[in-house]
């Protein structure tokens, strides 16, 4: 186990997670002209946040600030046509261990990464569709995630970026964490792989 990247002792069926994302892409499909993603949870507000507040630093190594902070704890409605699906499963699932903000599908097209930022709250992890050249870098720790049903605890408050160096897109299911109080009893240590 590191303090980057721990994988939870909660387990869900890969082949229903990969039904429930062609689902999603058929009935919703991917928006946002920044960020590829399906929101699954949502506000009382037409208005979805697809990104949030985070930190960067300029060509002067200064932190500066992205982006504007978004009402994570607003994200509490579960998308009425994604009700039916595993989706809603894994959400209720996950609410039972950690108080969840913004839950999404997240797409990182082949041969593309994301700025080196950090966030203010931490995030769960779900691959849904991967491959080996998916890699999650916090600070200087790179890390793999299979997509084989398991949840992922990503440091997400310190820097850190996503890379996809291989041929095919690769999907996570997202969710940011608002209260880690009961998380300790879901690690489990991570032996490789």
């Amino acid at each position: 186990m590191t303090d980057n990247f721990r994988k939870l002792n909660i387990h869900f069926d890969a082949a229903a997670l990969r039904d429930a994302y062609e689902f999603a892409i058929t009935n919703i499909g991917f928006s946002g002209d920044l960020v590829n993603c399906i929101s699954v949870t949502s506000t009382d507000i037409e208005d979805i946040e697809q990104r949030g507040v985070f930190w960067t630093k300029n060509d002067e190594y200064e932190e500066i600030q992205v982006e504007k902070l978004v009402n994570e704890h607003a994200y509490n409605i579960f998308v009425p046509v994604l009700m039916n699906t595993y989706l809603k499963n894994v959400y209720d699932t996950l609410s039972k261990h950690y108080k969840l903000g913004r839950v999404r599908i997240l797409k990182l097209d082949s041969r593309t990464c994301l700025s080196y930022h950090r966030d203010p709250e931490n995030r769960l992890h779900i691959p849904i569709i991967t491959n080996p050249g998916a890699m999650m870098i916090v600070n200087d720790e790179s890390f793999h995630m299979k997509a084989d049903g398991s949840v992922y605890y990503m440091n997400t408050t310190d820097y850190h970026t996503a890379l996809n160096g291989g041929d095919s897109p690769r999907i996570h299911l997202v969710a940011t964490i608002l209260d880690e109080s009961n998380e300790e009893e879901l690690y489990e240590v991570y032996g490789g792989d």
